[in-house]
């Protein structure tokens, strides 16, 4: 009988801690709210650090500084990409990252598919910070060589919509913006 109480209890500890756990954000863009669903299981760590700067609004301003038809939507920098703060230079969007150290590379098989939602990097794979790119469409040679930590559940048609950028770096001359994150509870 203390088995079977000690399980059930064990159970209902279980089950509340996943119902509190945040697992989706919303991302606010002039064109609508696209809603993302976050793999905690797979990218734990990575998950997390898009929850801290996202609590704490780092991504509120943060524009889109590198779009490439077909490819992906970039994302994040919010050293010098946020159009809210003094050290903002659009030239520079892209380059920075937050005052949080770089993570450790959680790759997973999960595909890049249209609207998988992956941590950008530099060469280094251990290099992820606070930049996330959107895949606007299938992009397997990017699988397994960066963390993928989410998924676009609605919304895409609104990530379709974000300007894009010239030549084959994408970089946007009058980028879009993330209005606003927010975790959906």
């Amino acid at each position: 009988m203390k088995k079977i109480l000690l399980i059930f209890v064990i159970t209902i500890f279980t089950n509340l801690k996943l119902m509190a756990m945040e697992n989706k954000i919303l991302i606010k863009l002039d064109y609508g709210t696209v809603e993302i669903e976050l793999f905690n299981d797979s990218a734990p760590k990575h998950v997390e650090r898009i929850l801290t700067l996202s609590k704490n609004k780092e991504y509120d301003g943060v524009v889109f500084h590198r779009v490439i038809e077909g490819f992906m939507a970039q994302t994040g920098d919010v050293e010098f990409g946020n159009s809210k703060k003094d050290s903002f230079n659009l030239d520079r969007a892209g380059t920075g990252s937050s005052s949080l150290p770089d993570l450790k590379s959680e790759f997973s098989n999960i595909p890049h598919e249209r609207g998988t939602v992956s941590m950008a990097r530099s060469s280094n794979p251990h290099s992820g910070n606070s930049q996330f790119f959107i895949c606007l469409e299938a992009a397997p040679h990017l699988d397994r060589q960066y963390t993928v930590f989410g998924k676009v559940i609605n919304g895409m048609e609104f990530v379709d919509k974000i300007k894009k950028g010239d030549g084959p770096n994408g970089m946007v001359s009058n980028p879009d913006k993330i209005i606003s994150i927010s975790i959906k509870k």
